[in-house]
């Protein structure tokens, strides 16, 4: 095998980092406008030219195998020097256009992206936005999004993450439910109180603080477990028990006062942080890059859903 790179070899290895990235020889060819058999032809050339198999295909999922593994490192610097070249030359004077794939969570999303949109897409009058909220995690390049925005202590992935800012969790419950109740005076209070669950807490039933005496866990119960934070917050304001919720849904509510703060002293060890998201061979892209810079500018340096509430 020779150790020149010819084009040939150079373009099977940017299609070989694309069926990495989709887990789809199908979607690596929609991506790229060719056809599955050519992707296919391209991937079994390019194995045999350097004589090893580089994916382990079954009739449900493609994998990596130890070569794949190693060689797909490469493909992906390549991959990305070579766009980051290309878009030097081609884009880096040219205005942001086009239109914008964004996936957001959607409490976030509705509270805090859709209210940003109007003054962004001022700014940059040629950006078109087609904005998806879900709570569910996305394959942002099977499901051709350019940027997501997450709210998670991130895993490594192939991603570039940028942190946009803190996602506090506080505890909270309505004035009408502490008359009724007693507030809680102790971690361990929580587990004779009607608590509101949120079916995505990695944790479950398990909720951890860090206070005066270090970390503590407690298990809770209760009557209501949804997937969405405001309608938890819905059932909080209505006098249903005592929520765990970001202050970027609650920090409202809080201040004027239809929520109050329930064992203030004690703090979510766990919290996560939102990121911006995105393909690391769109990094510099100028329409990804506005965006997630107009976001940071935006919720830095503290966010503003935080102002007024006590630490």
């Amino acid at each position: 095998m020779s150790g020149e790179v010819s084009t040939d070899r150079l373009t099977a290895m940017a299609i070989f980092a694309r069926v990495v990235e989709t887990h789809s020889f199908s979607a690596a060819a929609r991506a790229l406008g060719l056809s599955k058999s050519a992707v296919s032809k391209q991937i079994a050339r390019l194995e045999r030219d350097l004589g090893v198999r580089l994916l382990n295909r079954t009739t449900r999922r493609l994998s990596l195998t130890e070569a794949g593994t190693a060689f797909y490192e490469g493909c992906q610097r390549m991959v990305a020097e070579a766009e980051a070249a290309t878009r030097t030359v081609t884009h880096l004077a040219a205005a942001p256009r086009g239109v914008l794939r964004v996936n957001a969570p959607m409490s976030f999303g509705i509270r805090h992206v859709g209210p940003a949109l109007p003054a962004f897409m001022e700014r940059y009058p040629e950006l078109a936005v087609e904005m998806v909220l879900n709570d569910r995690m996305v394959n942002l390049v099977e499901e051709g999004f350019d940027v997501g925005i997450r709210i998670a202590r991130l895993a490594d992935s192939t991603l570039v993450a940028r942190r946009l800012a803190p996602s506090r969790r506080i505890l909270c419950a309505s004035p009408a439910y502490l008359a009724r109740r007693d507030a809680p005076r102790d971690i361990e209070d929580l587990r004779t109180h009607d608590c509101l669950l949120y079916s995505y807490l990695q944790t479950g039933n398990i909720w951890r603080f860090a206070g005066p005496d270090g970390v503590r866990r407690v298990r809770v119960s209760g009557r209501l477990r949804t997937n969405n934070g405001d309608t938890l917050l819905a059932a909080a304001c209505g006098g249903m028990g005592i929520a765990l919720l970001p202050t970027f849904i609650c920090g409202d509510d809080i201040r004027a006062g239809r929520l109050v703060r329930v064992l203030p002293l004690w703090s979510d060890p766990d919290m996560p942080f939102i990121h911006a998201v995105y393909p690391a061979h769109r990094n510099l892209s100028p329409k990804v890059r506005v965006f997630v810079d107009f976001l940071a500018m935006r919720f830095a340096p503290a966010p503003y859903w935080d102002e007024g509430l006590t630490a």
